[in-house]
């Protein structure tokens, strides 16, 4: 999407499609209201005398400018409470004038924002150009052209955002609102193909064009690469598949020599079949989403790069398939890892914590400040959590409420689980170091108890995202299908990191 910036007056703006806020209580802005009084003859503010518009967030009413001037349509959508609106709620609102151009079938719009509140001008401008470019997003690659008129609404490829404020931090709020959304919209791309073209091997060319674009390093492990870093976990979840693992990892090297970095590991399963211990075939086709932590670092790492940061981060995704054959590997046996733990296979659908560990053991050598790990792992942080926020724990309280923070702020919340040390008893295993699954009790907790094996001494933490990374319930600004999660939080982090 094109993104542009305009201080002119409301009134004057020749645009197909005008979006304007209306707070609950219906007390206008005073551009909102010269521009209504300019071109609508007061019937924005007559509709809210009527109670017609109330300002609640569900609301919006269309109305058509007869003053042969200005812009030719004007929705006025209810933003809520005034004093209450965040970064999230200017985000839903520039969603919900997307799905209002959709609608009406516009391909450009104007985005009148009035941020306050709980939410500042720069904080307000950036979320409303993440909701404008976020909501524009749609997966059409592999669908074949329609016959003229009969297809879906064709896509919004240009807005316009209408704000008060300084040139200097409104431009750069724009510039870093498209930014993060890229960086959501490439891995919104990696989820939404389906896994015989998002194969482990097509992960790591993609990520190999994105260093090339952005001026990242990258380095791509193949199997005999794995094998020489004794990456047995990885290779053996990949046994029964016909695709090649691999170790993709993305080093942006903004800070100085010598600082140590931060580091992002995604589990990259781009399609997990269960293994030995198959999955229902109901719905199995959503398993292409397994590789959202994956794609989720890596659009991270996009992002990052454009921002150019000052830190230096890295990203790290092992990338399988968990499939059947003949030298898939079965419940009870026992696999090495690349930090030399045993490990006894009970499921072999507990696959995404065994390409993890040896991920995280692989992240040890940079001598990290911090390693954050996502990856869509447990159905039971569904059952707890539902999908109004990712699990996170970890080994570091400030580590932990950093990410809380950083996911306040982007709109993607994450909340604490316990890791008591009686929850690494379930793991135990009378032939191995640990078995990789210890029972229902917990699942969530036991799963990042495993993890934490393989973690070392630097502060870590896991976000646990099979609740929130895809799903068919999508925001105004998201798609049925993959959401991008957690880019935002990722680069908010980080950004939070450097200062």
């Amino acid at each position: 999407m094109d993104l542009h910036l305009s201080r002119s007056p409301l009134s004057s703006l020749d645009t197909p499609l005008l979006v304007v806020p209306v707070p609950k209580g219906g007390s206008l802005s005073d551009a909102v209201r010269e521009l209504d009084a300019a071109c609508l003859g007061g019937a924005i503010q007559r509709a809210v005398d009527e109670g017609d518009l109330r300002g609640g967030e569900e609301e919006s009413i269309l109305f058509y400018n007869a003053s042969g001037g200005g812009a030719r349509r004007v929705v006025a959508l209810g933003t809520g409470t005034a004093s209450e609106l965040t970064g999230e709620g200017v985000r839903r609102y520039a969603g919900r004038a997307v799905r209002q151009a959709e609608k009406l079938r516009q391909t450009s719009l104007t985005l009148r924002l009035d941020p306050s509140g709980a939410v500042g001008t720069e904080a307000g401008v950036q979320a409303g150009a993440e909701g404008l470019a976020l909501a524009a997003w749609d997966f059409r690659e592999l669908k074949s052209p329609s016959p003229e008129g009969n297809g879906p609404a064709p896509l919004v490829t240009s807005a316009t955002l209408h704000v008060d404020g300084g040139p200097g931090e409104v431009d750069a709020a724009v510039a870093r609102g498209r930014a993060v959304a890229a960086g959501q919209n490439l891995a919104r791309n990696l989820q939404s193909r389906p896994g015989n073209v998002a194969t482990p091997t097509h992960l790591g060319e993609e990520a190999a064009a994105i260093a090339r674009e952005w001026g990242l390093q990258v380095t791509v492990l193949g199997p005999e690469r794995l094998r020489e870093e004794r990456m047995h976990a990885l290779m053996a979840v990949s046994r029964g598949s016909d695709e090649e693992p691999r170790l993709i990892v993305l080093e942006h090297r903004g800070g100085r020599d010598g600082d140590r970095p931060l580091v992002l590991v995604g589990k990259g399963l781009t399609f997990d079949a269960g293994g030995i211990s198959i999955k229902p075939a109901g719905g199995m086709e959503a398993m292409k989403f397994d590789m959202s932590g994956g794609a989720a670092v890596i659009g991270a790492m996009r992002t990052i790069a454009e921002l150019r940061i000052p830190m230096n981060v890295i990203g790290i995704v092992p990338a399988s398939e968990n499939l059947l054959g003949a030298s898939a590997m079965k419940p009870g046996d026992v696999i090495q890892t690349r930090a030399g733990k045993t490990v006894e296979v009970i499921n072999t659908d507990a696959e995404g914590r065994l390409i993890l560990a040896d991920a995280l053991d692989y992240a040890r050598q940079f001598n990290p400040a911090a390693v954050v790990d996502c990856a869509t792992l447990t159905g039971a942080c569904v059952i707890a959590l539902g999908s109004q926020a990712a699990a996170v724990l970890g080994t570091d309280e400030a580590l932990l409420q950093e990410l809380r923070d950083a996911g306040d702020r982007a709109g993607e919340r994450c909340w604490p689980l316990p890791m008591f040390k009686e929850y690494r008893k379930q793991l135990e295993s009378p032939v191995a170091d640990l078995q990789n699954v210890g029972g229902r009790p917990a699942g969530t907790v036991t799963a990042a108890w495993f993890l934490r094996e393989f973690a070392g001494d630097a502060p870590w933490a896991h976000l646990d995202i099979a609740g929130t990374a895809y799903g068919d319930t999508p925001l105004s600004y998201q798609r049925k299908g993959g959401f991008g999660f957690p880019v935002r939080l990722l680069v908010e982090w980080v950004r939070g990191r450097a200062g």
